[in-house]
């Protein structure tokens, strides 16, 4: 029996290896005769970076770029020099994940130093380059990662505007003149992880933004700066990208992507499973077991459980998803190709004791998950 184990990361509790890992130890319980495949995955979001490592053997690179405050930090990218192939995920240096509540601040956070990891990649030689785009601090529109390229953002007094968001809303005049010219030469693909619009009721401020610290006159004040920011942009560039699906992903980032890069945005899952291989590794599955944190209602739009569930589907194969919890909504993933889906607490505990008995608990639940599913099997 042949079984494909390709969990995302579990948020705050383990990386999508290990949670690929725990699952396979649970299993091997079970004995020998079972052929197991670990393929970490990740759709876009927080630990999409050591999933396209895990997949394509490419290089780990380390530079100090600005967070999403400006203060200098270590991040990681990827290269991959017979492919001229760069790997850059923005929560490596914009990430929500490395700032304190009380120092989320989506009117002032910046994606300058996700321009300093682009730049990298250029100074490398890249030419082809993809952009995972989730899990971000930021709701500037990628405007601080057009700063860290040479572009220039400023008021009707010319000057230069601050980072952030918020102080989009006095955006006179975009100047690109002085832009790398090094990007129109390189190939983008981001990855995204929503299909939101920028602005509005579903875009980047509304839905995003009180994650962010955000509150609601916040996401007034913010949406209004980045309809702003496309107002000026559309003026510069000739067209118009705000309703683009996934244009509000990250803040905004996948607007600037598209705009000012030229990039191609794709479902996060899609291009992940496509580095690592994933229907080359399906073919003569018997079963998958994915997982994440929380399936629910909103993991339709592109998270990785739906994602494994559609192409396996293609392919007949029965899927289990081990989730941490089961949150409203999470039915609709049976429509999806999700065979069975269990939650991994073994009885009523706080947060905290989940998080830390995450490994043991995928591993139970992936033995008794297999044991049900070759229960009168030869």
């Amino acid at each position: 029996m042949k079984i494909l184990i390709c969990p995302d990361s579990f948020k705050d509790a383990l990386p999508a290896a290990a949670a690929a890992r725990a699952i396979a130890c649970g299993i091997r319980r079970l004995g020998d005769g079972l052929q197991l495949i670990e393929c970490p995955l990740a759709d876009g979001g927080e630990g999409s970076l050591d999933a396209l490592l895990a997949a394509t053997g490419a290089e780990r690179r380390s530079i100090t770029v600005q967070d999403a405050l400006g203060r200098p930090t270590r991040a990681d990218w990827g290269w991959l020099p017979k492919r001229r192939t760069a790997f850059v995920e923005l929560a490596e240096a914009s990430g929500i994940q490395a700032l304190a509540p009380e120092e989320r601040t989506a009117l002032h956070s910046t994606t300058h130093g996700v321009g300093e990891l682009i730049r990298a990649a250029l100074d490398a030689g890249a030419e082809r380059l993809l952009l995972t785009l989730g899990g971000s601090a930021t709701n500037d529109g990628g405007a601080g990662m057009l700063v860290a390229l040479g572009a220039r953002l400023r008021d009707r007094d010319g000057r230069d505007l601050p980072p952030g968001g918020a102080a989009l809303a006095e955006l006179a005049e975009l100047d690109l003149s002085g832009l790398d010219p090094r990007l129109s030469h390189l190939r983008v693909e981001a990855a995204v992880d929503v299909d939101n619009p920028l602005l509005g009721e579903r875009g980047a401020s509304a839905v995003f933004g009180p994650q962010k610290g955000a509150g609601p006159e916040d996401v007034r004040r913010l949406d209004a700066a980045l309809a702003r920011y496309a107002d000026v942009s559309a003026a510069a560039l000739g067209q118009d990208h705000r309703d683009l699906p996934g244009a509000g992903a990250a803040g905004g980032m996948g607007f600037a992507a598209r705009a000012f890069l030229g990039a191609e945005l794709t479902p996060g899952i899609e291009l992940i499973m496509a580095q690592a291989g994933f229907e080359a590794l399906l073919a003569d599955a018997d079963l998958v077991i994915t997982g994440e944190g929380q399936l629910d209602g909103q993991s339709l739009a592109g998270k990785t459980p739906i994602g494994v569930a559609r192409a396996a589907r293609a392919q007949g194969v029965p899927v289990a998803v081990l989730a941490g919890r089961l949150a409203p909504g999470w039915q609709a993933a049976y429509e999806e190709g999700i065979t069975a889906a269990f939650a991994l607490a073994d009885g009523p505990m706080p947060l905290e004791e989940a998080l830390a008995r995450c490994a043991e608990l995928l591993a139970d639940r992936a033995e008794s998950t297999v044991r049900l599913f070759t229960a009168g099997k030869p």
